[in-house]
């Protein structure tokens, strides 16, 4: 067993502390505080999007609604599907959507999610029928997409401002 002890003055002790003090207002400030917040672009103005804290039916509404959707309110789906462990071609794209958005699926392999599935009422431009699909973990939205029902359809973030990215 080995002890080792030490004799700091008062003077080092203080430096000491204040060093440490300022590296850790350092640190706080640069890591990210986890509040799952995005900006989405909404014309002109940034607009605070929240992901997390989704439990009902009319706060996932509420979310699609932030981006400018009328969607009908029950949806033409609710199934629970597993995020594969490993991404085939298809889910690499539909990740590249997700990273589009500030999302990504990759920490969610290997989980069981829930997706909801509504029919968005108009869709600027376009007569076919549209889905807006959300992805759910644990209360949190952690992806989804607008799509048409077209084979030869389209499918991109939440965004309006979004490009077609299929």
């Amino acid at each position: 067993m080995f002890i080792y002890s030490l004799k700091a003055s008062t003077l080092k002790f203080i430096a000491v502390v204040v060093i440490s003090i300022g590296l850790l207002i350092t640190l706080i400030s640069i890591i990210p505080n986890g509040t799952d917040t995005v900006y989405a672009a909404s014309g002109k103005e940034n607009t605070k999007i929240n992901y997390k804290n989704i439990k009902t039916n009319e706060e996932r509404i509420n979310f699609l609604n932030q981006f400018g959707w009328e969607v009908n309110p029950e949806p033409v789906e609710a199934v629970e599907i597993i995020i594969p462990k490993e991404f085939d071609i298809i889910y690499k794209k539909y990740n590249e959507v997700q990273k589009a958005q500030s999302l990504n699926l990759e920490k969610y392999k290997n989980k069981v999610v829930k997706r909801y599935t509504y029919e968005i009422l108009e869709y600027p431009g376009y007569n076919g029928k549209v889905y807006a699909n959300i992805l759910i973990y644990k209360e949190k939205i952690i992806g989804g997409d607008i799509c048409s029902a077209e084979i030869n359809g389209f499918m991109h973030g939440f965004d309006k401002n979004n490009k077609l990215l299929y």
